[in-house]
């Protein structure tokens, strides 16, 4: 089973604060678009957290 991780879980793991990833939502192409998305709820794969933080150190 896929486990998602919250906004807030996806915040920790960016070391960035649960604002700030809220505010990147909002921008096209600033975060990445959420693997899951139930209602207004989104959720996030681990690996697709790690592969943005990759990509945006380059």
């Amino acid at each position: 089973m896929k486990r998602y991780l919250s906004i807030t879980e996806a915040a920790e793991r960016a070391g960035l604060s649960r604002n700030t990833v809220k505010a990147y939502v909002k921008v096209p192409g600033r975060f990445p678009k959420p693997d899951a998305k139930i209602g207004r709820v989104q959720g996030w794969l681990p690996q697709t957290i790690d592969s943005w933080m990759k990509q945006r150190s380059k």
